[in-house]
């Protein structure tokens, strides 16, 4: 039975992939920061999948507690197939880049960024000694560009980089059989974000070309695809899940 480890995998997005690969018949280790009741709602919630998923406490930010992810996650499941890199702080407050702190500063750039530096190391060594491996990071509409997000200087920087770091990974690990690709969501707001594709269809949005919102489910399903073991010409690329939506030059 094939293995995921998914950062931050409780709530929204992240709730909605940890539940597709559960469904799919994989194992899953879920990483999570705080426990505000949430882990032991989805153990009820999950109770048909309960040998088959584990949930581990800890902050990505933190490179003892990736070392600590990556052993946990050995010893529930000896294999680790796929690496789902979806934890990643975020600003919600708009501020130009003088507006910043030190501390702001440092929290996007460490958990955007160097935080996926820390989780290659940790798991890729796995991957190798498989010769099989996917690894799936996310960062923002037109990433792969480097373009400019007016009020978001902080955490565009953070996930540009990881761009480029996704695509490095994808070609220096292709000779192991690991894949690296990035995902780029467009909005996906309140409720949606733990919605199914057909909760989604179910409402307008006019905002959105395709007409309705984009949701948790987009997301999953674009996880797996990219997860499935004949994926793997597919490395290197950066995937828009946005509906035709442009989120990135609303205040331009």
């Amino acid at each position: 039975m094939p293995h995921a480890v998914i950062t931050a995998g409780v709530k929204g997005l992240g709730k909605m992939i940890s539940e597709a690969f559960l469904e799919n018949g994989y194992d899953v280790t879920v990483q999570y920061r705080s426990n505000d009741g949430t882990v032991e709602k989805l153990k009820e919630e999950w109770i048909n999948y309960e040998t088959n998923v584990q949930f581990v406490n800890g902050d990505i930010e933190q490179k003892d507690d990736i070392h600590k992810l990556a052993e946990e996650a050995q010893k529930f499941r000896p294999t680790i197939d796929v690496l789902v890199c979806n934890a990643g702080p975020y600003i919600f407050e708009r501020k130009k880049l003088i507006e910043y702190d030190d501390e702001e500063w440092d929290r996007m750039v460490n958990g955007n960024l160097s935080s996926a530096f820390y989780l290659f190391q940790a798991f890729i060594p796995i991957m190798r000694k498989q010769q099989f491996g996917r690894i799936i990071t996310f960062g923002f509409q037109e990433s792969n560009q480097t373009p400019a997000w007016k009020y978001r200087s902080a955490f565009a920087a953070a996930k540009t980089g990881l761009t480029s770091l996704t695509k490095t990974v994808s070609i220096e690990e292709a000779e192991n059989g690991i894949t690296a690709n990035m995902i780029c969501p467009g909005k996906i707001t309140g409720d949606m974000k733990e919605a199914s594709i057909e909760a989604g269809k179910l409402q307008l949005d006019s905002e959105t070309p395709v007409g309705r919102p984009g949701t948790g489910g987009d997301i999953a399903r674009t996880v797996l695809f990219l997860a499935d073991q004949q994926a793997d010409l597919i490395t290197g690329a950066v995937i828009e899940v946005t509906g035709g939506v442009d989120v990135l030059h609303r205040y331009r």
